[in-house]
């Protein structure tokens, strides 16, 4: 089986080349050959219009472009294929991204009047970052240039050149006229100055494995435990073999065992090799669950929690540095921010830019950090255990793919230091429940002042609290910080991490920032345990925190004085489901601090 892509510029004729191939292997049925006659017909064109073959989206077909990646399986007698037809517009980057991250070979079609374009430069890096190493490129449009081999030989000099410069291993040149299908199925009488095979006899003989031998790698899936006599280890095998009475090891964890027998779909087996859906049964009871991944002792898996890596983006809201994120890699998932972009890179010109923060389709290096360590490998060595997404919180979009470089150095130098003074044995000590009451609202709701006359009755009754406003702490904590929407993300996060770490320390926290992004107020949430965070939205409308003005800052905003202000040109996310909503609109602060007592009446004891 040979998985591969076709891409390239818009309208260089990728799924006319692709529709010819399809048709030169057999692989078109007679209805469908009829269904195309017909539809070209309908275009207009008295020959057949092979693009129409993959082009299924009636948008794609409306405006003769390839939107979504198309997959079609044929084969010949010599070979099977899964092949990909990926758009060529920039728009669709992230499309040609997830095509490419899923084959072994990629054919890059270049029209012959136009050379190498901006968009090949860019697909061809792309290929070349999710680990593609070789390369067909195929110069299209040939009859429009009268077939000249000086034009083919132009454009396919640079091109090894560039895809040298890439890491590419090896590339595979040749000219067609793929609606002719001249150089596609078979080999073309009109330009008798190439002597090479066509391009159906070199997908079917190319040699396209180019990952090394890796030691054996399982990450289990499931743990499949039908009754109290079987326990196994469900998984694909994604590098190297495993044999009944090797030593595995499990990481995370380094916990040892032996294979006592390996289950297969139909019968037990005495083997398993890369690809094989496998169960694993061990020698001895682990604690082993979903995620985890299953090595070979000699070579087990490194593991780590903060990385390098490139991400491609994929989201139509931009990555926010310190923002939160899921993680999945492989078959784990984690918590993960994004701590630094280093820089984005020029897709065209592969030039590192400085970036502080990525916008869709955009390439960038960063540094990323989990909640958990992750077992993991180079995603040069591996796909499966290097090659991961992150998933946005809030709407469980896939907002971008990751490449794993290496771990960084400092995940293994830093562990964890118990303590034997911990939450409950303060919280104790002070005779209360700890807590962190996040008050979140527009400026001007009144946040500060409820939360100030929260805090004193709370005082006045013998709770030991604290108070962090979003103002007192700029001044210090803080005080690097703009407004910008990467400023407020991480602006939110200290605040969270130190409000963490009070709660920890057995105090009823007062958190007093505007917080206007919902997935920041999750992330804070995530930090506490369960009952410990309570979100109160302070809702009063903007028309009356407008009026109140207490700081002249609505009226700096509207001048032009001040920009990305929080209702004016900056977005508030309301709170959807708080644990408190209190209705700021012609009520006094007074009332609204009640309102935060009663719910605290015996939570806090």
């Amino acid at each position: 089986m040979l998985r591969f892509i076709t891409c390239g510029s818009v309208d260089d004729g990728k799924s006319t080349l692709l529709g010819r191939l399809l048709y030169d292997a057999g692989m078109l049925a007679d209805d469908q050959l009829d269904a195309l006659r017909r539809d070209s017909r309908r275009r207009g064109g008295e020959n057949l219009d092979f693009s129409l073959v993959t082009d299924g989206l009636d948008a794609e077909r409306e405006q003769g472009i390839t939107i979504d990646v198309a997959w079609r399986y044929f084969h010949t007698a010599r070979r099977s294929f899964i092949v990909g037809d990926c758009p060529g517009h920039e728009q669709y980057t992230r499309n040609m991204a997830t095509g490419a991250s899923q084959v072994d070979l990629a054919v890059v079609l270049v029209d012959a009047r136009k050379g190498l374009l901006p968009q090949t430069r860019r697909h061809t890096y792309l290929c070349a970052l999710l680990g593609i190493r070789r390369i067909v490129l195929a110069v299209n449009k040939m009859d429009l240039v009268g077939l000249d081999a000086g034009v083919y030989e132009a454009i396919v000099g640079p091109y090894r050149e560039l895809a040298a410069a890439m890491g590419i291993e090896a590339v595979h040149a040749l000219p067609v006229v793929a609606p002719e299908g001249d150089n596609v199925g078979r080999r073309s009488t009109r330009m008798p100055w190439y002597e090479g095979p066509s391009l159906l006899e070199l997908l079917e003989t190319v040699d396209a494995s180019s990952a090394p031998p890796s030691p054996f790698r399982l990450p289990v899936q499931w743990v499949n435990r039908p009754d109290q006599h079987f326990r196994g280890y469900a998984g694909t095998v994604c590098g190297g073999r495993v044999a009944v009475g090797d030593e595995v090891v499990v990481q995370p964890g380094g916990r040892y065992a032996r294979v006592e027998r390996i289950v297969g779909p139909d019968a037990d087996l005495a083997q398993a090799a890369p690809g094989q859906a496998i169960t694993l049964c061990l020698d001895r009871e682990l604690d082993i669950s979903r995620g985890d991944v299953v090595s070979a002792a000699a070579q087990p898996a490194p593991v780590a929690d903060q990385f390098g890596c490139h991400l491609v983006w994929f989201g139509d809201a931009p990555l926010l540095p310190s923002r939160s994120y899921l993680l999945r890699l492989g078959t784990a998932t984690a918590n993960a921010r994004v701590t630094a972009i280093k820089h984005k890179v020029d897709v065209n010109t592969q030039a590192p830019l400085a970036a502080s923060r990525l916008e869709l389709n955009e390439v960038g290096y960063c540094n990323i950090d989990l909640d958990r360590p992750l077992a993991f490998e180079r995603y040069a060595d591996d796909r499966t255990l290097g090659g991961f997404v992150l998933i946005d919180r809030q709407t469980h979009a896939t907002v971008a793919c990751g490449m794993l470089d290496f771990a960084l150095q400092r995940s293994a130098n830093i562990h964890w230091q118990h303590t034997d003074v911990d939450k409950a044995v303060r919280a104790r000590a002070k005779g209360q429940r700890p807590m962190c009451l996040w008050f979140t609202g527009l400026s001007g709701a009144g946040k500060s002042t409820i939360a100030n006359r929260v805090e004193r009755q709370l005082a006045a009754q013998g709770y030991h609290t604290y108070l962090l406003d979003g103002d007192n702490l700029r001044h210090g904590l803080n005080v690097d910080l703009g407004f910008t929407p990467e400023a407020r993300v991480e602006n939110v996060r200290r605040v969270a991490e130190v409000a963490h770490l009070m709660v920890d320390a057995g105090l009823v926290v007062l958190v007093c920032v505007i917080s206007p992004f919902a997935s920041e107020r999750d992330f804070a949430r995530g930090r506490f345990g369960e009952g410990e965070f309570v979100e109160v939205f302070v809702d009063t409308p903007l028309a009356e925190c407008e009026q109140r003005d207490p700081k002249g800052l609505y009226a700096k905003a509207r001048a032009g004085r001040i920009s990305n202000f929080t209702g004016i040109d900056s977005p508030y996310e309301r709170p959807v489901t708080p644990e408190l909503h209190l209705h700021g609109e012609g009520r006094r602060a007074e009332q609204m601090a009640e309102q935060v007592l009663a719910y605290l009446k015996d939570r806090l004891a």
